[in-house]
Parts: structure tokens; sequence; C-alpha cells
């Protein structure tokens, strides 16, 4: 009798090893739709076993409590390797969900080791990213406050102290209106930047657009800046067919090649150049603005389409950084895109498609 039950023991502990072993197997596999089409499989197949080993115990021993030890081992052994599965699972998935919690209160530095199944490592990584994303715009929206405050700042107290000089007859009101009339020109400008880019985050700028031809449009882009370019004696090109048509609103690709152009004028040397480029793409129009500057940094690369950013700090009065925002937006309004480079040969090159 006793050998018997030995037997029985011997048999349940056999079976629990296997069901424990395939359980470890179980947790190294990549995904968790694998690990429970695994786990699936062993909680069918473990009991089949535990039934054939029993029935051969049966047939062999004739004892009915061995039989019952089997089952209970078997049974013991899928409800281990389940609760062993679950918990490596939900150990990845509360690492997840604690740094949410963290993010939620405020912590944007917490991140999250990306390991353990696919999935999970896959949700790590996407909630790094969105870490990451936060972090960057809460950066920009303290960038935009300081450089928005200093832009309006700065003509406000210009203003301000022309008006005390003409209130205690330091000046006459005839030698400071003009000065005062530019200082209310930049404030409007600025005023109407910002307006742009608010209605361009909500979605409520509205586009007139026309399949036009669009050299027109830069050739009158080209000749508002032309008097700047030959003070700086900077040579203007432009390549364009006069066939090349696409869907636009005029007005809103005059802006965009405007804010391109004085910024690629701006970066441009003396006896430099800066060329528009027109060039038909199936399904769209590419427009490139050139220029024979210095080319773009690593930075600038990567901000230069934020607003008020700055590649040189020393250029801070030449505008409020946010042309480029600006012209990406509108572009993107027309449901194209915007890129830049650095162009063969020295110098940098900002792309941008139109619909044609």
């Amino acid at each position: 009798m006793i050998a018997m039950i030995g037997s029985a023991a011997l048999v349940a502990l056999a079976t629990l090893a296997v069901g424990l072993g395939f359980a470890y197997v179980l947790r190294l596999l990549p995904t968790v739709r694998l690990q429970l089409a695994g786990l699936a499989f062993l909680a069918v197949l473990l009991p089949l076993g535990a039934v054939l080993l029993s029935g051969w115990v049966m047939f062999h021993m004739g004892e009915d409590v061995k039989i019952l030890a089997v089952i209970a081992a078997s049974a013991l052994t899928a409800v281990v390797a389940a609760l062993a599965l679950a918990r490596s699972i939900v150990g990845s998935i509360d690492r997840v969900r604690h740094a949410s919690v963290q993010l939620a209160h405020g912590d944007l530095e917490v991140r999250v080791p990306e390991q353990g199944p696919a999935e999970v490592a896959e949700l790590a990584a996407s909630f790094n990213e969105m870490g990451h994303n936060l972090r960057r715009l809460f950066d920009t929206r303290r960038e935009l406050v300081a450089w928005a405050s200093h832009d309006l700042r700065t003509p406000l107290a210009n203003m301000q102290a022309m008006l005390e000089a003409i209130e205690d007859d330091l000046g006459q009101p005839e030698e400071y209106v003009p000065v005062l009339r530019e200082q209310v020109r930049v404030l409007t400008l600025l005023v109407d930047d910002l307006f742009e880019l608010a209605r361009i985050d909500a979605g409520a700028l509205t586009l007139e657009m026309r399949r036009l031809p669009v050299a027109p449009v830069v050739s009158s882009s080209l000749r508002s800046i032309e008097a700047e370019a030959r003070s700086r004696h900077v040579r203007l090109d432009a390549d364009v067919d006069a066939s090349i048509t696409a869907h636009f609103a005029p007005d809103k690709l005059e802006r965009v090649l405007m804010n391109l152009l004085t910024n690629a004028l701006r970066h441009t040397p003396s006896d430099g150049a800066v060329a528009v480029r027109v060039e038909p793409r199936p399904n769209e129009v590419r427009v490139a603005v050139e220029d024979t500057g210095n080319g773009l940094d690593a930075e600038a690369r990567e901000r230069m389409f934020e607003r008020f950013w700055r590649g040189d700090q020393s250029r801070s009065s030449r505008g409020a950084g946010l042309g480029l925002a600006i012209a990406r937006g509108l572009v993107e309004a027309h449901g194209g895109r915007m890129w830049a480079e650095d162009r063969e040969g020295g110098g940098a090159r900002v792309c941008f498609t139109l619909p044609s």
C-alpha cells in the first residue's frame, strides 16, 4: 500500500514538474498572444496526459486513490502555471500603469523599460514617446510664452518711452509719430501671426483653393524682396515652367513663399543667391526655396519649424520667429508637407508640396 502511494506521489510530482517547466517556457514566448495560446494548449494537454497516465496507473495498480492523486496534481499544475504566467503579464502592464500615474501627477521625466512580450514592449515604447512629446510640448509652450512676452514688451516699451518724451516736452510729436506708426505695425504683424497660428491649430483656417498656374505667384513673391536682395547683393533666380498648375489659395501660397524667401535671404551672404524651383511630380507639385548660405546644423534641422525659435539669437530683432511655423501650417492646410534639407554644394533648401 505504501509503495502504491509512493508511486502515485511520484507520478503527481512528475506531472507538476512537467507543468511548471512548460509554464516557464511560456513566459519566454515573445508575445502575449502566443503566451495565452500556449497556456490554452497546456490547460488542455496536461489534464489529457494526466487522464492517460491515470488509466495506466488504474490498469496496473487498481487503486482509485492514485487516479485522484494524479488528477489533483495535474489540476494544481495548470493552476500554478496560469498564476505564474498571469503574474508575468500583469507585472509588465503594472510598470506602464505606475508610470502613467506618475506622468498624470506631473512627472514628465518618467520612462518605462521597453521589455517583456512584444505587445507590452510596444506599449512601453509608445508611452515613452508620449512622455517625450509632452515634455517637448511643455518646453515649447514655455519658450512661446517667453518669446511672445519679449516681442510684445519691446515695442510697447518703446512706444511708452516716446509718449512720455512727448508729454514731458522732450520731443516733438511729428518726430515720433513715424516711429510710433512703425511700432504699431510690428505689433500688428505679431498679433496677426499669433492669430493665424491659432486658426491653424484649431483647424479653422478657410482656404479658397483653385487650380492655378504657380509661376505668377512665384514671380510676385520674388518682386516683393527684389529691393532688399539688391541692397544685399544677392541674386534671385526662378526655375518654374509657366504650364505648371496646382490647387492652392493664391494669397496663402504667396505668404508661404514670402516667409521662406525672407528667411533664405536673411541667411544668404553677399554675392550669394536665392532661388525658387518648381517641379511637377505625380499627384503633386514640389516647390523648393534654396539659398547659398551656411546650410543647416543639427539643431536647425530639428527645430527650425518651431514657433519663436531662432537659429541666430543675434537676429532676434529681425522677426518673431513665427514665419516658418506659419508657412508649414499653411502648406499642411493645403494637404501638402514641408521639410528642410542641405543643398548640394552648400546652403539650405526648404521644400513643400501642393496638390496638383
